[in-house]
């Protein structure tokens, strides 16, 4: 099963492609820019609580049969925090100097 590729940056809609090397998921696909990640989340997802590692690109070009995102393509739904600003940056400042390993 391919990851979803959501379009967009939760925390602050930015759009976010499948070919750009600018977005970052949790374990939970849960989706956010490098700039949210590093100055607003400090590497704690808002929703789930882990870290972050860079969200692979999807292939453009076929190179294997059905394997490229024009025959698996990204989600078109756009995903929002369902949490405040504030209740974020709470979060964020409690597990922040915990070793995401370690959360």
């Amino acid at each position: 099963m391919a990851l979803q590729l959501r379009p967009n940056c939760e925390y602050c809609d930015k759009d976010l492609p499948p070919s750009v090397t600018d977005a970052w998921i949790c374990s939970y696909e849960c989706t956010f820019c490098t700039d949210c990640v590093e100055n607003k989340l400090h590497n704690v997802c808002p929703n789930c609580g882990g870290g972050f590692e860079r969200r692979p690109i999807r292939p453009a070009t076929e190179r294997r049969p059905g394997v490229c995102v024009t025959k698996q393509l990204p989600s078109d739904k756009r995903v929002h925090l369902k949490y405040s600003i504030e209740d974020v940056a709470a979060h964020s400042a409690r597990l922040r100097d915990v070793p995401p390993q370690e959360r």
